[in-house]
């Protein structure tokens, strides 16, 4: 996936490998995304970097606090998350940007060995469904849930998934598609950050 290049990405050496997860390893928030864009994270090897739905995304984590720009352009530019990290449950850029659920599977393990790495997590935001989804499997194949019914997607809910988990918010994802339509404002990702800011503060 990185031998096609946008015109306007001519010049760039495209990092065209699996994009590793970014932040801190003392996180209080995990942020589970769902795969590398082509011209995105798959151009600059840090996960929602330079394309629109990390624009959105930087800018709601800078103004929650979680982030110390508001703008995420290369993986150099010294950008730092605070008590936050962002993994996505695929690390390689999927054609059309959907991952296969073969692709996702095969990635599940290394969502898994962060949930279990991750010893100080508070809060959990899954961005899309896809990221909902593939999160609520990694439990299951932890043995950290047994089941998941009824735990149902939606935005900005919050499941308390019993004391050996975080709190699990859901967000619709801040894809280009999603915030054109409406379906995703500004307004609507920073409540559900709002709202893992201050769940996270509860239990201080």
């Amino acid at each position: 996936m990185a031998q096609v290049k946008r015109r306007a990405y001519r010049d760039w050496e495209y990092w065209g490998r699996p994009v590793p997860s970014f932040g801190s390893d003392r996180a209080k928030l995990l942020i589970v995304g769902l795969a590398p864009a082509a011209h995105g994270a798959n151009r600059t090897g840090r996960v929602f970097t330079g394309d629109r739905s990390g624009d959105l995304l930087y800018r709601v984590l800078h103004r929650t606090g979680f982030a110390t720009q508001a703008e995420s352009r290369s993986a150099n530019d010294g950008l730092q998350l605070i008590d936050a990290r962002i993994t996505a449950v695929a690390h390689c850029a999927p054609p059309d940007n959907k991952p296969l659920p073969e692709e996702i599977r095969n990635c599940r393990h290394w969502l898994k060995h962060e949930i279990a790495l991750l010893g100080d997590l508070q809060v959990v935001v899954a961005l899309g469904r896809i990221g909902f989804d593939g999160y609520l499997a990694a439990l299951l194949e932890l043995g950290r849930i047994q089941r998941r019914a009824g735990i149902e997607f939606g935005h900005n809910l919050l499941h308390d998934l019993g004391p050996r988990n975080p709190a699990l918010i859901c967000s619709y994802h801040p894809s280009q598609q999603n915030t054109s339509t409406g379906r995703l404002t500004e307004a609507m990702l920073m409540d559900v950050f709002e709202s893992a800011r201050g769940r996270i503060a509860s239990n201080r």
